[in-house]
């Protein structure tokens, strides 16, 4: 079968007296017959192509799902009297949201059946699921078309019905104020930036809703939430650099909220309350690894802060969980999170033990103040996910459950490590990665390297049972922990955005070259993948090092960079000039266009390539990854394999359900296998 070819239609586009010529500009018209059809063209190619792997997609979806417990339940918490647990069942794709009154002993109340919701809909999302104080009510979000666009309703728990209340285009999320009457919710403007905070009353109509803050400024977006001690409702509103929040007491839904502290460009600071004070996450007077601070309630402006722990250089804070008795720590040192649990009368003050090399751990569910034990999970490359229970008084642990693997797996037939790259400027690099224990490293061992390298994000060691088809089948699988996100604190992120954010990409390409320096593979055997921001990550360094991979694989790639951050009205792109710059700035705008993977296709032998998108898609708009496609197909010199796989029903999160989601990473395993020419 021929690959389709896009036609041409010349898009002249100047900006600074520069001028670029976009021959497939008109693939962003979604409504266009001839755009839907050049994308069923390239999906019935990518099937071509992919037809010999059939069989073996089907194998590797059912081994990936085999390993999965399907009659599970997630661990009960306990919240304002309610056991609260989500349940999956054998054969379906969705989950039961339930709870019990008082007692673990008791019957289940069903909340929420998504598999009945979900019927007749080829993508259903719940979610926002917010209880009233009085339990008798729920709010929740639906979002059917994948565009990340929620309508909220209402059920009353006493009867099971659902309430007229139908609240259209907003998060999902939503908070109920104290007199079980009062919901706060947060609307989407045209781009689909959070923008607006509403208050509607139980039982009215939303056109009759009220608006209580809208955020003007187009680079922040906003959000509503209620403190843990459930006294506060809070509006917060935050861009890249700045953050900003306004509090009323939870039983005062129509008082005027109080702004905590004034916006100021580079403040970033976050708040929860306890007692007669609030406690602040913030990286106020240069603290670049935040530090933790507190103010009393009357008095929140910054310059009544005090602080509680102060910033340390090498360590960076992660976030805080309060309790009654104790305070808990999550910072990350060298790489690694460390749970540092103080006593906040000072009769305790110490860390969690954590033995692996390389590992993840996190605060889990802990909505209870009156609680000493502290609840966390644990995770690493080898080890399967476990929710610890964990006391704080007496430092037992009870290991609440561990994520069941089901098959032959056993975790001592897997080896991880952490390596450290020397990219070109000096800087030491992490890479975690894991194989099967019979696996030989050298130049023939298959390896995929995943990377993401933006917004702060930091991809964590995780155990993925679906990764196993990968190490089980002689592949390495490595994290390469680049510049962008901050797996060595804050300034790790700041060296890796904006002007910097060529140092992404190559320390990228340096951990690759490491890996094949030290014989854990060779380019001819050496893969790439990665998603969203990670696809601009993959586009860019094929661009630069074209003969360093084999293969590709880009999930939902962000690659017409500078044509995407030009245009204001595509859904987040004013919120984001502090990450990549604004190219409305000359500086900007040349510098983007250096590395952005479109701009730059040119005549060249390109590695295999495998890119996926979604046609709803809110974050990259699907005609990214088709545009760049296009190009490649026109520009590059050899024959190797170059795929489009659009989800014409799903958006940025691909396929809803528990299991669907499978076949996709079946797909991508069966292209890797099949550039290795493993078969079964």
């Amino acid at each position: 079968m021929q690959a389709p070819i896009a036609k041409k239609i010349e898009k002249k586009l100047e900006k600074h007296g520069d001028v670029r010529i976009d021959n497939y500009y008109w693939l962003n018209e979604r409504e266009n017959p001839e755009v839907i059809k050049y994308l069923e063209d390239e999906n019935a190619y990518t099937k071509a192509i992919l037809e010999p792997t059939e069989e073996f997609q089907t194998k590797l979806f059912e081994e990936m799902k085999a390993r999965i417990k399907e009659d599970d339940s997630s661990v009960p918490y306990k919240l304002n009297g309610f056991w609260y647990l989500t349940e999956f069942q054998k054969g379906k794709e969705y989950p039961i949201h339930k709870r019990r009154k008082d007692s673990l002993d008791n019957n289940d109340e069903i909340l929420f059946d998504v598999n009945l919701m979900a019927e007749g809909h080829s993508y259903y999302n719940l979610g926002g699921i917010s209880i009233s104080t009085n339990n008798e009510l729920c709010s929740f979000g639906v979002d059917n078309v994948s565009r990340r666009i929620y309508t909220i309703q209402i059920k009353d728990l006493k009867t099971g019905e659902i309430l007229p209340d139908v609240i259209e285009n907003t998060t999902g999320g939503s908070v109920w104020s104290a007199d079980n009457k009062t919901l706060f919710y947060t609307r989407k403007d045209d781009t689909l930036r959070a923008y607006q905070i509403w208050k509607h009353k139980l039982g009215t109509d939303a056109s009759e809703d009220t608006l209580v803050f809208e955020e003007k400024d187009d680079t922040f977006s906003v959000y509503v939430y209620k403190s843990k001690s459930r006294e506060y409702i809070i509006i917060g509103s935050s861009s890249t650099v700045s953050d900003e929040y306004r509090f009323i007491p939870a039983n005062e839904p129509d008082a005027e909220f109080k702004i905590f502290q004034e916006r100021e460009r580079d403040l970033e600071y976050s708040i929860e309350h306890f007692g007669k004070e609030f406690y602040i996450q913030t990286n106020k007077d240069d603290a670049f690894n935040f530090k933790l601070m507190k103010t009393s309630i009357e008095k929140t402006e910054q310059n009544n802060w005090i602080d509680v722990i102060p910033h340390r250089e090498e360590t960076f804070i992660e976030g805080f969980e309060i309790f009654q008795n104790y305070l808990v720590v999550e910072e990350r040192t060298n790489g690694l999170i460390q749970l540092n649990i103080k006593a906040w009368d000072k009769s305790a003050d110490y860390y969690l033990p954590f033995n692996e090399e390389t590992y993840t751990v996190g605060s889990g569910t802990n909505p209870d103040f009156n609680t000493d034990i502290l609840r966390y999970g644990y995770t690493s490359l080898t080890t399967p996910t476990s929710v610890i229970d964990f006391n704080m008084n007496d430092k037992t642990s009870e290991v609440k459950k561990e994520q069941t693997v089901l098959g032959d797996f056993k975790k001592e037939n897997y080896t991880s490590e952490r390596i450290w790259a020397e990219a070109r400027d000096g800087e030491k690099v992490a890479i975690s990665l894991v194989h099967h224990k019979d696996t030989q490293l050298n130049e023939n061992t298959p390896l995929l390297l995943y990377a993401y390298g933006s917004y702060g994000y930091t991809i964590e060691p995780n155990f993925s049972s679906i990764r196993l088809s990968l190490l089980d089948r002689g592949f390495v699988y490595a994290i390469a922990h680049i510049r962008g996100g901050q797996y060595l604190g804050r300034e790790w992120y700041e060296d890796g955005k904006m002007l910097e954010k060529k140092n992404t990409f190559f320390d990228y390409i340096d951990c690759a070259k490491f890996l094949i320096e030290k014989n854990y593979t060779s380019s001819t055997h050496l893969y790439g993948m990665g998603g969203s921001a990670g696809g601009l990550l993959m586009g860019a360094v094929i661009n630069y090092e074209p003969n360093l991979f084999n293969g590709i694989v880009a999930q939902v790639p962000f690659v017409d960079v500078v044509t995407t951050m030009l245009d204001e009205s595509i859904p987040f792109t004013t919120g984001e000039y502090d990450e990549w710059g604004n190219p409305n700035d000359e500086e900007y705008y040349h510098y983007m266009k250096e590395y952005s993977p479109y701009d730059n296709v040119e005549a060249k032998a390109y590695p295999n390539l495998y890119i996926s998108t979604g046609l709803h898609d809110s974050q990259v708009q699907y005609w990214e990854p088709a545009k760049w496609v296009a190009k490649l197909r026109e520009l590059k010199t050899n024959d190797n394999i170059l795929l489009l796989d659009t989800n014409m029903d799903t958006g940025h999160g691909g396929a809803s359900g528990r299991f669907e989601s499978l076949k996709e990473d079946a797909k991508e395993d069966a292209f890797l296998f099949m550039l290795e020419g493993i078969t079964e």
